[in-house]
């Protein structure tokens, strides 16, 4: 019985490019982002803890995070086949079940550069892998609601792994408290970024019953609450460092969602058209607050400024 074309045309092993593709390496940068900025609002030396900062990024990035999206290509590979027909899996450059393969490598790697990181940064990262997988993985499937969906993205990318990189600086010590608030609300705000990404893929979602907020809410009212969602959180932020008595860094927070704020004017416009846009300059304001309020919180923390 001979091959079909498309038979023939499907390798039998994935291509180097396609596993890198699969990994989608520029959404490492988000978490890897957000540890620096933990290190950073830890107050420790990094210079006397390099390698646990080397380590950490790469449990961040290259480990949990590149897991997380690899589960999530995997489980949508429906979804690509109709929105992105050309992505590794759908177009089978990634056969078989290697995409399953890779995802269940990931989570063992980082389960286990985890555990020598510390207890804190064990469960961080325990925590962190549960939300790639119900993120994506039936029978939860939290993207299948975008209010979930994006809680559990932001909280995973930003929350955890700002505490984590506290924690691993810190020798697996609680973070302070006021660390510990930065990190809740930048994760907070983090929901609106992946809404701004929702946009892309609108037709597909609605087709197989994804709903995320474009689709629950509309175009124009799902672009309203991911600007709301963004900079609530960091209106509290420049409140907090007022009151941390840090009004220099709480001066450029405030500055720097402003700029955010003129442009969210122009997406609101055109949604659909500049939701990418907003996602690469906003989101590069936002991540800069971040840094900004990571050395805010290590001089109240070093000073022991009033919480």
């Amino acid at each position: 019985m001979t091959e079909t074309a498309s038979e023939q045309a499907i390798p039998a092993r994935p291509q180097p490019k396609a596993m890198l593709e699969v990994l989608h390496p520029i959404t490492w940068f988000p978490p890897m982002w957000a540890f620096t900025c933990g290190v950073v609002s830890s107050g420790v030396d990094v210079l006397e803890h390099w390698g646990l900062l080397i380590a950490g990024v790469i449990l961040t990035g290259p480990l949990v995070c590149a897991t997380s999206q690899v589960v999530n290509d995997w489980y949508d590979r429906d979804v690509d086949a109709i929105n992105e027909p050309g992505r590794p899996i759908p177009s089978g450059r990634l056969p078989g079940l290697w995409g399953y393969k890779m995802a269940v490598t990931g989570t063992v790697l980082s389960l286990i550069l985890g555990a020598a990181l510390g207890l804190w940064v064990f469960l961080a990262t325990v925590v962190g892998l549960i939300f790639a997988w119900i993120y994506s993985a039936p029978p939860l499937r939290l993207k299948n609601n975008g209010w979930l969906g994006n809680a559990a993205v932001g909280f995973s990318y930003e929350t955890l792994a700002w505490i984590t990189g506290a924690a691993v600086m810190l020798g697996g010590a609680m973070p302070d408290e006021r660390i510990l608030w930065l990190a809740f609300l930048y994760g907070l705000g983090a929901h609106g970024i992946m809404t701004l990404n929702d946009f892309k893929a609108i037709e597909g979602d609605r087709q197989l019953g994804v709903r995320t907020l474009p689709v629950q809410l509309g175009v124009k009212a799902a672009a309203w609450v991911a600007c709301v969602v963004m900079m609530t959180p960091q209106f509290i932020v420049v409140g907090l460092l007022f009151a941390w008595i840090q009004p220099v860094h709480a001066a450029a927070v405030a500055g720097l969602v402003m700029v955010q704020g003129v442009l969210m004017l122009r997406f609101l416009e055109n949604p659909l058209k500049r939701a990418t846009w907003l996602s690469g300059l906003g989101v590069t304001v936002y991540v800069t607050g971040m840094m900004v309020s990571a050395f805010a919180v290590r001089a109240a923390v070093a000073g022991n400024t009033p919480l």
